[in-house]
């Protein structure tokens, strides 16, 4: 298995090049060269196994021997033996054909968990094996800084370094960044949206010599590792309803895409999904570029489902590359005409792939605080605002198909947004007995003005992967 970039100016790597890359260095994002598959009989199989079993069929096709195969079980034993769910990411009936996968069982209460826990054991054996340390560089609109945090703290071969916008996530998620007393750990809170802080999280890529001379390895969804390690939850969901028997359809709480791509990326390697449905807050810009075939960029709104208050889905490049055939050099011209006048429109037979695809749907503020005292009241059942913009979405989409069981994504635990909580309820979501202390530890993090150069003076400072 090789891995190509999205723009095709970068060379192929395998999958321990791309794992510690991140980012090509042509600024695209490492794609497989191909699509595994797996045969419905193989699928089928997978019914009442580990997940961590699962986890290791579904991915090994993609490690290209990286990683023997005792060594990859061991890696995945130990990542998910943290999880406080037997069955690592279970399903929950709602209703007549409606479920919801509760990915918050990690340490850390949210999806990027599931991804991270077998990143940075994948990364920190790569580096003991090739003698070298890393600088982990990402940005964060709430739930990926804590997660690669807690995956990557204290761990002698790497330094991290999250940005997260200032003032634009919830106390409990900026405190699982702030108040982790580890000295590889560092939280920069960057005077800006989440936008900025990805746009200099790629500038920093893009400094070619500042990566090489830090050793920069990045860790948000675009590492291929991370959308890799998502698949399984498709895999193993689908099967628990049926598949591959019968077909089942999903829906995401969408921001940087990353999440539903996995979907996609599942669909290609043979589990029968029907429609895979992307849901997004006020900040609609996947939902338009569906309806109208233009992606265009406007000013990011502030909403209760911070994690999703992002105009620039990265992985939506992955998509428009394989929607293309794998053009590169059409993929280059989008994303010139993104960055020189915030749009682009899609090709016709992009718009046409997509659409093929994926379905989307937008939820305002109301619609989401709706969505939480709906399920409360009838069920007894308490979603973050996330799941709630996912399952506003889901039952419409459901409406349509209504004889196709419909799985929505719940990304994090309510308590990790006790303040939307309390105003849809009428009380606080409780945080869980492990982080009982979590609102009364001391926090530890430093302000940096929207600066790619005050970033990078701050990095180089700091990290002990500096080489000459």
């Amino acid at each position: 298995m090789r891995y190509l970039s999205t723009r095709g100016q970068a060379p192929a790597l395998d999958f321990s090049g791309a794992l510690l890359a991140g980012l090509a260095s042509d600024g695209g994002l490492y794609m497989p060269d191909s699509w595994p598959a797996l045969a419905s009989a193989e699928i089928a199989g997978f019914a009442g196994q580990p997940y961590r079993q699962v986890a290791q069929t579904v991915m090994s096709p993609y490690l290209g021997g990286a990683f023997g195969g005792d060594e990859f079980a061991g890696m995945l034993e130990a990542a998910y033996a943290g999880f406080r769910h037997p069955a690592v990411t279970p399903l929950v009936q709602l209703g007549d054909n409606l479920f919801v996968l509760e990915l918050f069982h990690g340490p850390t209460l949210a999806f990027k968990d599931v991804a991270m826990q077998i990143l940075g054991r994948m990364m920190d054996r790569e580096l003991a094996r090739r003698g070298q340390r890393a600088t982990i560089v990402g940005a964060t609109s709430g739930d990926t800084g804590a997660a690669a945090i807690e995956a990557f703290r204290g761990l002698a071969n790497v330094d991290v370094f999250i940005l997260y916008p200032n003032g634009r996530v919830s106390d409990a998620q900026r405190r699982q960044m702030t108040t982790v007393a580890a000295p590889n750990v560092h939280a920069i809170a960057l005077e800006g949206t989440f936008d900025d802080c990805q746009a200099i999280v790629k500038g920093l890529f893009n400094h070619h010599a500042f990566r090489d001379r830090m050793g920069l390895a990045g860790v948000n969804s675009i590492n291929w590792a991370r959308v890799m390690a998502q698949i399984v939850y498709y895999f193993t969901s689908a099967v628990a309803l049926g598949a591959p028997h019968r077909k089942v359809s999903f829906t995401v709480p969408t921001g940087n895409f990353g999440d539903i791509l996995a979907g996609y990326a599942a669909k290609r390697m043979g589990l029968p999904i029907d429609r895979l449905v992307i849901a997004t807050n006020e900040n609609d810009i996947l939902e338009r570029a569906l309806a109208t075939g233009v992606y265009e960029t406007r000013g990011v709104r502030e909403t209760t489902s911070p994690s999703m208050d992002i105009q620039i889905s990265s992985n939506f490049e992955r998509l428009l590359f394989d929607a293309n055939g794998r053009n590169p050099e059409h993929i280059r011209a989008e994303m010139a005409g993104l960055a020189q006048s915030g749009r682009f429109a899609l090709s016709p037979e992009q718009h046409a792939a997509i659409r093929h695809e994926f379905d989307a749907y937008r939820t305002g503020e109301t619609g989401c605080m709706k969505e939480i005292q709906r399920v409360w009241r009838e069920a007894n059942y308490l979603i973050d605002p996330h799941t709630a913009v996912a399952l506003h979405a889901a039952r419409k989409a459901l409406a349509k198909a209504p004889g196709t069981p419909m799985i929505a994504l719940s990304t994090a635990h309510p308590a990790k947004f006790s303040t939307a909580i309390q105003a849809a309820i009428g009380a606080p979501a409780p945080l869980p007995p492990h982080l009982a202390d979590l609102m009364t530890a001391k926090e530890s993090f430093s302000v940096l003005s929207n600066d790619c150069a005050a970033v990078e003076k701050f990095i180089s400072e700091r990290s002990r992967a500096a080489r000459p």
